[in-house]
């Protein structure tokens, strides 16, 4: 008699598909990743912060230019003040909008994990009900 466990045979068949399966779901994730916010979004995000940075730049130096050097800029005094709060207002909205789908890819992949960990609950019940079987 040997001390060792007896192993089943692997099912090379359900392994192969198994491993299909995480693949094809390695690659939607890598997908969904991508239209959250990959490299691409990453430039595209530097771009629009680089142009609220100059506007603001801008906007400050004119009137900083009008109320130093007294120069005439056709703009309303208060245009300036106006347009800054406005464009940080949209700056806010932009941020608050990205964070939504950052929060709702967490929620996705937790909802996910949830899922496969009932999944392998479920599996481990059925192996216990046949090994108690036995």
């Amino acid at each position: 008699m040997s001390s060792e466990p007896m192993v089943e045979p692997i099912d090379q068949g359900a392994l192969l598909e198994e491993l299909e399966q995480f693949r094809k779901e390695k690659e939607r994730i890598r997908n969904l990743v991508g239209q959250i916010g990959g490299k691409k979004s990453g430039k595209r995000d530097h771009a629009v912060n680089i142009g609220f940075i100059i506007a603001m730049l801008l906007l400050f130096t004119l009137d900083l230019l009008r109320h130093l050097l007294h120069l005439d800029i056709p703009l309303p005094q208060m245009f300036s003040i106006e347009l800054a709060v406005l464009l940080v207002s949209i700056k806010i909205i932009w941020m608050i909008h990205r964070g939504t789908k950052v929060e709702h890819f967490q929620f996705w992949v937790l909802n996910s994990i949830e899922f496969r960990l009932n999944d392998i609950s479920k599996h481990i019940r059925e192996l216990e009900k046949k090994l108690s079987a036995e």
